[in-house]
């Protein structure tokens, strides 16, 4: 029991001694500060805004770097798949011409060839990519190239007339400008 009090008592007094200790060290500081001139507290002052203002700019530019990399990484993903996209487009024009001339031919090749048109639509949806350009549309010069002009009754001036090849995009990334007949 004797050791369990002298135990306690010497825990009691080293948090004691640290206290005074801690006390001590704190008044030190306060008669140091104290004794600082006015022109040394403006000159650390102005030291520690200057290193304020450098460590400011170097979280701001980091946090731009973060942000620069970031759509970077988003852009290079897209031009991956703006560039396997564009491998199948030639396929996919080819169908929609063989559907296009194939009226004279048997019904069951007309059928084999708009399932290969509409797994190919499936695939590019998958692939986040939007098919553009159809008749009627408005003219876009930033979506739409115009191979020619002509006088057209039924629809109103600058709206596509027909299509000869259909425009593909991933978001605002154009992968090929369709290219169209526009009315006058």
């Amino acid at each position: 029991m004797a050791r369990k009090k002298s135990a306690k008592t010497a825990a009691v007094s080293a948090e004691n001694t640290a206290a005074k200790n801690e006390n001590t060290e704190k008044e030190s500081e306060q008669s140091a500060v104290e004794t600082v001139s006015k022109e040394d507290y403006d000159k650390l002052k102005e030291e520690f805004d200057s290193q304020k203002d450098q460590f400011l700019r170097m979280a701001a530019e980091y946090d731009n770097f973060r942000k620069r990399t970031e759509k970077e990484k988003l852009a290079t993903f897209d031009n991956a798949l703006a560039t396997t996209v564009e491998a199948f487009l030639p396929v996919a024009d080819n169908f929609a011409l063989a559907l296009a001339s194939g009226t004279d031919s048997g019904e069951e090749f007309k059928k084999g060839i708009e399932m290969i048109e509409k797994q190919l639509d499936t695939a590019f949806e998958k692939l986040n990519v939007v098919k553009f350009g159809e008749r009627g549309e408005p003219f876009d010069p930033l979506l739409h190239d115009a191979i020619s002009r002509v006088d057209d009754d039924e629809l109103g001036e600058d709206m596509i007339v027909s299509v000869y090849q259909k425009g593909y995009k991933i978001g605002d990334k154009i992968i090929r400008h369709a290219m169209v007949q526009v009315a006058n």
